[in-house]
């Protein structure tokens, strides 16, 4: 099925135990670029695929971007987490794999389903909230896998979910998950991809992303960090998903 460029994807991944979605976005100009670069997307606690086009316009975003000459083409992938409990923060734990299905699964679906990308692809990884925390704990801890990361409003600290979810934090317990992005980062700061993030004014999450900024300028681990007027709302992701995409689109 598809519609203004958005495909809806439904793949069986063992990582999963079952079935997974991704909501895909194919631009026009894919039929005349061949290879392009994937761009993965992920969501925040509560969401699932529908989540970065029906409330964030992605697609919209993005076409609007490449129509306009103002980023390179790209493909955008938008997977669920896997939909256990609030959210899984992208991590193994109750069986399944949700780290797994975002690194291997997703980039592979995606490739099947639009087209026009391969193996050989560009990949990057984007979030927001809980989506942010995935997007920059796989971003660096998978190094060789992608060429930018990108993250707004981020949770910094696996323990900030605890005011998010119903679940207890212990059932996010996993033998090799670090629960703060700075320690992800600190094990190989030397080949990180590319990174920017940033966080709105009046966002109750500013503190945490202000202090992982320190951190990072104090260990000189190269970023980019941005805040901006605006909250921990869809309002605010969509408006800067733009600098997401303008960024990557300079690594493409």
């Amino acid at each position: 099925m598809e519609r203004d460029g958005l495909r809806f994807v439904t793949v069986k991944s063992s990582f999963l135990k079952g079935r997974g979605d991704i909501s895909l976005y194919v631009p026009e100009a894919a039929r005349e670029k061949g290879k392009l670069p994937l761009v993965i997307l992920l969501h925040g606690v509560y969401g699932s695929h529908w989540a970065w086009s029906h409330k964030g316009n992605a697609h919209i975003t993005a076409r609007q971007m490449i129509e306009q000459g103002e980023i390179a083409p790209c493909v955008i992938a938008m997977p669920s987490d896997g939909l256990s409990g609030d959210g899984t923060a992208y991590l193994p734990h109750q069986g399944q794999n949700f780290e797994s299905w975002i690194v291997q699964d997703v980039p592979k679906a995606a490739a099947l389903a639009a087209g026009c990308i391969s193996e050989h692809s560009a990949v990057f990884i984007a979030g927001l909230s809980m989506g942010g925390f995935g997007a920059m704990r796989l971003g660096c801890k998978y190094q060789n896998k992608f060429r930018g990361v990108s993250a707004h409003s981020a949770i910094t600290n696996l323990n900030q979910l605890a005011e998010l979810v119903e679940e207890p934090l212990t059932s996010y317990n996993s033998p090799d998950v670090q629960w703060r992005v700075l320690d992800v980062m600190k094990g190989g700061s030397q080949f990180m991809p590319p990174l920017r993030f940033d966080c709105g004014l009046a966002d109750p999450l500013l503190e945490a992303n202000r202090e992982l900024h320190r951190q990072l300028d104090l260990r000189g681990i190269h970023h980019i960090y941005e805040e901006f007027e605006g909250g921990h709302d869809w309002l605010y992701w969509e408006t800067h998903l733009r600098d997401t995409l303008r960024f990557f689109s300079k690594l493409f």
